[in-house]
């Protein structure tokens, strides 16, 4: 093992040679070496000094040496842990997108009445809080999926997947009910519906500069979401 590896805690066991990941879900760097404590904490503040960049500069603008000085490191040290600038920012798009299967628990009780009404509102605002917490690894994520980036076209679908799971659900539930017509795709339904949110989410701070106040947003967002989901209109 390579003295630099021994000093930032990385294991000799090879695994997955070139992945993030091994088989199992372990971290490991890019030669395959499962990494230690020290090692996931370097990584860490590389991805950390990576997001920062994100919220000033484009994707393309950032360089490795940057992110290595920020954090006292070299970028044979970026190296190690990540392939490119792109590669980290993935890793960034994955962390978040572990979140959302906890903002789709939102969508597993019945979307009946006011109760089903105060749902969609937490769903919106969940969306907002996720979208702000996380608004230029999403926003780059997005962008570059868009570009054709099948990476990150990935990662975008495993986190919204679930929300879109569970949108369709209910909508199919509404259908049995007899209150949405049949003539509805539940699956191109939240599709749909999740892109609303989606967008919303993304460009939500743009409407809140227009005079649009966060409280109005939610509200409003909420029962378009909610009718579109239920086909009941609550005044």
């Amino acid at each position: 093992m390579r003295e630099t590896e021994a000093r930032d805690g990385v294991s000799e066991k090879p695994v997955n040679l070139g992945s993030a990941t091994s088989p199992d879900g372990v971290l490991v760097d890019q030669g395959g070496r499962v990494l230690g404590p020290r090692a996931l904490g370097t990584r860490q503040k590389l991805l950390d000094a990576t997001r920062d960049r994100l919220d000033s500069h484009r994707l393309r603008e950032i360089r490795v040496i940057d992110v290595a000085r920020a954090v006292d490191a070299s970028p044979a040290a970026f190296y190690q842990y990540f392939k490119d600038i792109e590669e980290a920012v993935l890793a960034l798009a994955e962390a978040a997108s572990s979140e959302m299967p906890v903002v789709a628990e939102l969508l597993e009780q019945p979307w009946l009445g006011n109760a089903g009404l105060g749902c969609a509102r937490k769903l919106v605002s969940a969306f907002i809080d996720h979208w702000d917490h996380h608004h230029a690894v999403l926003r780059v994520r997005n962008l570059v999926s868009d570009e054709g980036d099948a990476r990150f076209r990935a990662v975008r679908g495993r986190a919204m997947s679930p929300v879109l799971l569970g949108l369709a659900r209910q909508i199919e539930a509404s259908q049995a009910a007899g209150r949405i017509s049949q003539d509805e795709d539940p699956r191109a339904a939240a599709a749909a519906t999740g892109a609303i949110l989606e967008r919303m989410g993304a460009y939500h701070r743009d409407l809140a500069q227009g005079g649009v106040a966060q409280e109005q947003l939610i509200e409003t967002s909420a029962r378009i979401l909610f009718r579109s989901v239920t086909g009941e209109s609550l005044l």
